[in-house]
């Protein structure tokens, strides 16, 4: 083994260095690599340092890197850190849009010393980092879609469901609140999972455990949407009225399966009947179900599927811009108008008087729950409506044009401003730029 020396000791002393973009931002390519990379070389001459080995990924860099026993590692990197920092950012003012509030590196670090592994072992550790990035980008190459279906439950089937949404509801506000309390007393995050209510809500193991998952991976991106964006507001506790009567489960172990005009779920030994509308194609791999109740009583099955998605590059011959209007929908760059029937407009005598009704109901009483569920009926056509308007609409243009260029509008905004809100929402703006981007 080789070693390295100074006028007073012989040494060899390695590092692995891991830093990382902070809350994991995807701002790393070749380029910027190669630049970061370049200064770690030029700001290591001075504290004796000297680069063996480099490899990134998108939101972080493995390093590996020699230094003597002079080498004072914690001021290099803090001013590596520091300047190359605020030269990437001067360098690619793209990538700006990418950070988290100006911010490039996290404040953290990982560090190790090699100690006994071989040098060559630690080079091809860090060049597969590339390697993972290529896996990435073929994973990337895969897309998901989801299939809504109808569903027909049998009244047992029917109580499950409604325990389970019962229980995910449940689930979700139990373990916020028991974060807000732990962390009002120790300053900290606490990292509860459902399987630690069990014991106490026995209940709790009557539905399923994946139902309850996905109710605490909800919980968690709600924080981590909070924590990257403090407009997006704290997250909330759900209310049993409000609340969309929905849970979803994955597939493992092939439990969910589509049999003819069936489909089988997990914790139900009877097969439930669905109403197949459309052809699944054969390549699709079937990922999740998510089981809804709208607000009429009807139930839903949204089955995700995955499938390799092989983009064919072609030239964009024709053009239209899409300019927003307030009674049209929209005006394109040719002058033609959307014409929008206006469904909720058309709807708002029959809303009010069928409102009027349900408003002089005793509560509790079965006759205003059947009114309720009338009411639901005439909101959720309508709804429908403008949804198959805009579906159809969509496609008709992305069968005409191979781009279509829309305006970027603050539609919420816009809303409030001149008490506008009735005509922009029944518009459905959102949802038909939404449809181009699907």
């Amino acid at each position: 083994m080789e070693l390295d020396s100074n006028c007073h000791s012989v040494f060899l002393l390695y590092y692995h260095l891991v830093l990382v973009v902070k809350y994991r931002r995807n701002v790393f390519d070749d380029t910027i690599s190669e630049f970061a990379k370049d200064m770690f070389v030029r700001i290591g001459v001075p504290y004796h340092i000297t680069l063996v080995q480099w490899n990134h990924d998108k939101d972080h860099v493995h390093v590996l890197f020699k230094g003597q026993p002079n080498s004072e590692i914690s001021k290099f990197i803090n001013a590596y850190k520091s300047a190359s920092s605020r030269l990437i950012k001067k360098e690619f003012l793209s990538i700006r849009k990418k950070l988290w509030k100006e911010y490039f590196w996290s404040q953290s670090f990982c560090l190790l010393t090699t100690g006994g592994a071989p040098i060559n072992i630690l080079k091809k550790y860090i060049e597969s980092q590339g390697i993972k990035m290529v896996r990435k980008a073929k994973s990337d190459s895969l897309s998901k879609k989801a299939y809504k279906f109808r569903i027909y439950p049998s009244e047992e089937q029917k109580i499950f469901f409604a325990k389970t949404f019962g229980c995910t509801r449940f689930i979700y506000n139990q373990m916020l609140a028991d974060k807000i309390s732990y962390y009002k007393k120790t300053k900290g995050m606490l990292h509860n999972t459902p399987a630690q209510y069990k014991e106490k809500y026995l209940w709790l193991k009557e539905v399923d455990s994946l139902a309850l998952t996905n109710a605490q991976k909800n919980l968690e991106t709600a924080y981590d949407n909070f924590f990257k964006n403090t407009k997006i507001g704290f997250p909330k506790f759900k209310a049993k009225r409000k609340t969309k009567k929905a849970y979803t489960t994955n597939n493992v172990n092939n439990n969910i399966k589509i049999v003819n005009t069936y489909l089988k779920i997990p914790k139900i030994k009877s097969l439930i009947k669905i109403k197949i509308h459309r052809n699944i194609p054969d390549n699709y791999k079937l990922k999740s179900v998510t089981i809804s109740q709208s607000a009429s009583g009807k139930y839903f099955a949204s089955i995700l599927f995955e499938y390799e998605n092989q983009v064919i590059e072609k030239k964009s011959k024709t053009f239209v811009g899409l300019d927003f209007s307030m009674h049209e929908l929209y005006v394109d760059s040719e002058g033609i108008y959307a014409n929008y029937p206006k469904y909720y407009r058309q709807a708002q005598l029959k809303l009010a008087r069928e409102q009027r009704k349900f408003s002089k109901m005793e509560k509790g009483s079965k006759n205003r729950e059947k009114q309720r569920i009338k009411l639901a009926i005439v909101h959720e056509k309508v709804a429908n409506q403008r949804k198959d308007f805009l579906h159809k609409l969509s496609k008709k243009l992305i069968e005409k044009f191979d781009c279509v260029c829309i305006e970027d509008l603050n539609m919420k905004a816009l809303s409030q401003v001149l008490n506008f809100g009735k005509s922009v929402m029944d518009n459905g703006w959102g949802m038909f730029v939404n449809f181009f981007r699907l």
